[in-house]
């Protein structure tokens, strides 16, 4: 079918935006020349080149400056891309995420360095930690977190030895979908994910695919690799997944439910990045054991009651000392640089047989 011939209104209108497009290339390739500059201030001066803090300022002006008719989050997403471009002329950061290609990881870790980030990609977070630790990567990310299926237990173990601290965070809304090589669920034997995937899809999966084997894999990604390699598996992923390896999509959002969101944790070593700075809405993470002994969990609450210091989480995983100990895992409302969290956490540190700060670090409305 030959292509309609386009009016001389729209001709001209099509001319126009490609009149802009090369003003907004220009001014583009301007910025990216002074952000050339600044890179080389910064590497005279020995300061960090990645600055998250700087990146929400530059953003929030954008946003409050924006007009319309473009929506705010639509700006935001288009320059936190510019200045992740601009940044990789400058030094680009090295960012470890598990593997492999399509990742709800590598997805939290692009929203939050940008797509010019130099992904590395691990096969699972102990590798993710030990490439951050080592300093092949500079930053590292890893989910901490999910709304139905709770922690990722693997992550708060290895958060307890690791020389690294937490330095941002990313919420992900999560969108499980069943893709295959074959467009229809007819002939499905196995439906490979990653375990908090097929926890968070079960109710779904034994609706529709009562009989069918679920079988554990390191990843989603890893999930949907192997589902292009064989016609009777499906696997559990995103949509960028799906696209990354060729697989139809057969059902769209199956996960149990439908606000599902997970918990991904930015660290670095102190001395690639140091504490951020307080925003006013932030939270400090922290880890602590106390002495076994009656009353011990009610000493620990008592310094956030004094000062006023609400706890907005509280996990406890065993210290594996055969002692029927255990390491407390704490989310609190605010920064340490605020007089009232600084002085909660001098009285835990006093009654805590063993206090590690996580790190202290924005989070989003």
């Amino acid at each position: 079918m030959a292509e309609p011939v386009a009016s001389q209104a729209l001709l001209a209108l099509r001319d126009q935006i490609d009149g802009l497009d090369r003003q907004l290339l220009e001014l583009l390739n301007q910025r990216a020349r002074v952000a050339e500059q600044v890179g080389e201030i910064k590497r005279a001066e020995g300061t960090p080149f990645f600055r998250p803090d700087r990146v929400a300022q530059v953003i929030e002006k954008i946003r409050t400056a924006n007009p319309g008719p473009l929506k705010a989050e639509h700006v935001s997403a288009i320059w936190r891309e510019i200045m992740s471009a601009c940044l990789a002329l400058e030094s680009p950061q090295r960012v470890a995420v598990l593997g492999p290609v399509g990742t709800f990881c590598e997805q939290a870790a692009i929203e939050y360095f940008g797509g010019a980030a130099d992904i590395i990609y691990c096969a699972n977070f102990d590798e993710v930690f030990h490439a951050t630790a080592s300093g092949s990567a500079q930053f590292g990310v890893v989910g901490v977190e999910n709304m139905t299926e709770g922690v990722v237990t693997r992550s708060l173990d290895l958060f307890l030895h690791t020389p690294c601290h937490v330095v941002g965070e990313v919420s992900l809304l999560i969108r499980h979908n069943l893709m295959r090589k074959e467009p229809s669920m007819h002939g499905i034997e196995a439906v490979l994910a990653h375990p908090q995937a097929l926890a968070q899809c079960q109710n779904w999966l034994n609706k529709h695919l009562p009989d069918v084997e679920r079988r554990a894999v390191s990843s989603n990604a890893e999930g949907s690799r192997l589902a292009a390699t064989n016609p009777a598996w499906a696997a559990l992923g995103s949509e960028r997944a799906s696209t990354m390896f060729g697989l139809h999509i057969t059902a769209h959002a199956i996960q149990d439910e439908a606000y599902n969101r997970t918990r991904f944790a930015v660290i670095c070593l102190p001395q690639t990045m140091a504490t951020p700075p307080a925003t006013g809405r932030d939270c400090t993470s922290l880890v602590v054991s106390v002495p076994n002994r009656p009353g011990a969990m009610h000493d620990l609450l008592v310094p956030l009651k004094t000062h006023g210091v609400s706890m907005t989480r509280l996990e406890s995983r065993p210290a594996r000392t055969g002692q029927w100990d255990y390491y407390f895992y704490i989310d609190l409302d605010g920064h340490p640089n605020q007089p009232h969290v600084a002085a909660a956490l001098a009285e835990l540190r006093e009654i805590c047989a063993f206090f590690k700060m996580l790190g202290a670090y924005p989070v989003k409305n």
